[in-house]
């Protein structure tokens, strides 16, 4: 068996967006556990705190009881915000397989805003091709989501 062989293949998921929205607001939307529950999920145990740990609940699948597990392992705030995403079962097929990946959320200045870049990586093929097609799916809409709880949090412009 050769190296390229015996390597195990991964995939990323990799959003990149410019928010209308000051970085200090995209920040408080990202790291805030009761604004993170309107756009992802209610998170429980969560603090923008490098080696919290904290979770999610999904719909179970199998032998997987629908918990994501999630440690924060970098924090630099207005910048970066990463953390680890694990969840399935190793019994599981498909929907709910073993899944040990990492979120992480970059953000920058922009012309007109902040770039938010997003990669979710870790997706070993073929295992958890079912969960990356899911998420390939799911992270767009919460990206919509993300941008309209950011907007509510903006100050009001002034008209004068």
């Amino acid at each position: 068996m050769n190296d390229a062989a015996s390597q195990t293949a991964t995939q990323a998921i990799v959003l990149d967006e410019v928010f209308p929205h000051a970085p200090e607001i995209l920040w408080a939307t990202l790291t805030s556990g009761a604004l993170m529950a309107r756009w992802l999920m209610p998170p429980s145990g969560f603090e923008a705190v490098v080696g919290q740990r904290f979770t999610f609940q999904t719909t179970p699948g199998g032998a997987w009881d629908g918990v994501i597990h999630c440690e924060v392992l970098e924090v630099s705030p207005n910048r970066r915000l990463a953390f680890a995403w694990r969840s399935g079962h190793a019994s599981n097929v498909g929907y709910g397989a073993l899944l040990d990946t990492v979120v992480s959320f970059d953000l920058s200045p922009a012309d007109g805003g902040t770039r938010l870049r997003l990669v979710h990586a870790g997706f070993v093929a073929p295992s958890n091709d079912a969960t990356y097609r899911n998420l390939s799916e799911g992270w767009p809409k919460v990206f919509k989501q993300l941008d309209s709880v950011a907007a509510e949090q903006a100050p009001p412009t002034s008209l004068h």
